[in-house]
């Protein structure tokens, strides 16, 4: 089986997380939180980071290895990562950098879409994986950019419209290259949670009536949501998430707070007011605490997997049953039973055995 080699954008908590995981996992697929060890054909092991983009001064040119571990990360330390060869690079600006996060580094970004696009050619990156700050529209449509100009994949793990852009959805079709997003979905998260409650409720007659979700932490895109137009975006993305999008928008409620001894720990309050059997009245109040960044990296690296097996089968465009599976706010909505047949019927099986 070949490998699957990967870049990453923005070099910060996430990147952490998914950089460590590789290695946690390779050693042991059997490990506690990998829902799949083997993915579209390709183990933890077949996953090889080749390129990736900063425009933190302090990470360029410091090998990816010791890169996630530069200030303002603070993501949990739960693997050993060996050098890994492979320096980060100064990435393009742009929007990519908030105002409430901008004196907190050296900011770089002088690299132009075609400087990136050739140190993907160069390094012969197969999937980009973006983990650029929420509100980054401008950012993100210039890796995306590249990603085209350098034959990627593109997986658009953050709030920024890509996979939902018609524009973009039709590139990346006409390029024969796969597109994956928007917005990742944490593997056992807050909206995974909140999403699941709101289904049971409603599969079971209670009718609801308004829903919130408030979110603190204390890594950088916490501090990044403080910004006001920031947030929208994210905002918009958590109520397609949680299945807002069948209330009126003052029916539902999403908060962030930035708390900075929290550190990369998320503690989500969610909130449910419902009308139960008879217009009895039912609200649910739920806590929940989780460190932020690994919860994200299992799928992250399940988009990565069958981003790759697209790509050697020339399946192009947006792989719709992975970003409904894998995304919040996905540009194509499916059940989840369906968007489990769709993409047994991408990878060619029966079932889900096959």
């Amino acid at each position: 089986m070949s490998k699957v080699n990967v870049g990453i954008v923005g070099v910060g908590n996430c990147a952490s997380s998914l950089v460590q995981g590789v290695f946690h996992y390779a050693a042991d697929a059997g490990r506690a939180g990998l829902n799949q060890p083997v993915c579209a054909g390709f183990s933890i092991a077949d996953v090889v980071f080749t390129t990736a983009f900063d425009v933190n001064a302090d990470k360029v040119g410091r090998d990816l290895s010791a890169a996630i571990w530069t200030a303002p990360n603070n993501a949990l330390r739960f693997a050993e990562v060996p050098e890994l060869g492979v320096v980060v690079l100064d990435g393009t600006l742009a929007d990519g950098v908030g105002r409430s996060c901008a004196d907190r580094f050296d900011v770089a970004g002088r690299s132009t879409i075609e400087d990136v696009a050739a140190a993907l050619t160069s390094s012969e990156t197969h999937v980009l994986v973006s983990f650029l700050p929420v509100g980054s529209q401008v950012a993100s449509e210039r890796y995306a950019q590249a990603a085209l100009l350098a034959g990627c994949a593109f997986i658009n793990c953050m709030p920024a419209t890509i996979a939902r852009s018609a524009r973009w959805a039709n590139e990346f079709e006409r390029a024969r290259l796969p597109l994956v997003g928007d917005d990742l979905k944490s593997q056992f998260g807050a909206t995974l949670v909140h999403h699941a409650l709101l289904e049971v409720l409603m599969r079971n007659g209670v009718r609801i009536r308004n829903t919130h979700q408030i979110v603190s932490g204390g890594n950088m895109d916490f501090l990044n949501l403080q910004d006001a137009e920031r947030l929208q975006s994210k905002k918009e993305t958590k109520v397609h998430g949680f299945g807002g999008t069948e209330l009126a928008g003052d029916r539902v409620h999403f908060g962030a707070e930035y708390v900075p001894f929290l550190q990369d720990r998320k503690l989500a309050y969610i909130g449910v007011q419902a009308e139960a059997f008879g217009g009895t009245p039912f609200d649910l109040e739920l806590r929940m605490s989780v460190e932020d960044s690994p919860s994200a990296a299992g799928n992250v690296l399940d988009a990565i997997r069958y981003c790759k097996f697209a790509l050697e089968r020339g399946i192009a465009g947006v792989l719709h049953p992975v970003a409904s599976m894998l995304m919040k706010a996905p540009p194509k909505s499916m059940k989840e039973d369906t968007a489990r047949s769709a993409l047994w019927a991408m990878l060619g099986w029966k079932s889900a055995s096959s």
